[in-house]
């Protein structure tokens, strides 16, 4: 299927690529199916587009390159609505939000999508503790060493 993308124009899909998300996103409640694309010639970033907006996307990255130390746990019903059978399957990604300069964008640690990448379900889940900020700080140099 073809997409209307926000950052890459128009391309092709597969249609079991599709992530849905039960709940949408907070602040896009009416956004429920997503997918996954990767940022050209950029290892490190990924964009998660709307399948029905074209202007709804987020640059996302995985927390882990630039926080090592990063961890939760997931509660039971998280758990059950994504299908988890197994850690695995769970893909778990920030969204980012790009500044200029680009070393003081941030990354929001708070609320990171969680994603079944076997069931293709997901959901943005909002941590209850106050360890991880919304706005952390994006340090170039460690992206760099999560590319080696």
């Amino acid at each position: 299927m073809k997409l209307q993308t926000k950052y890459l124009g128009e391309i092709a899909i597969e249609e079991q690529k599709q992530i849905y998300f039960a709940n949408g996103i907070p602040g896009f409640p009416d956004e429920k199916q997503f997918v996954l694309l990767d940022v050209p010639d950029n290892p490190v970033f990924q964009i998660l587009q709307s399948v029905q907006s074209n202007f709804t996307a987020f640059f996302v990255i995985n927390p882990f390159l630039l926080y090592k130390d990063y961890s939760f746990d997931l509660d039971d019903n998280t758990i059950e609505t994504l299908q988890i059978k197994s850690e695995n399957e769970v893909v778990i990604l920030s969204i980012v939000t790009l500044k200029d300069p680009f070393h003081s964008s941030t990354i929001n640690l708070k609320a990171p999508i969680v994603i079944n990448s076997n069931q293709m379900l997901g959901k943005q889940y909002i941590l209850n503790h106050e360890d991880y900020p919304s706005k952390a700080s994006i340090n170039p140099s460690l992206v760099l060493e999560g590319e080696k």
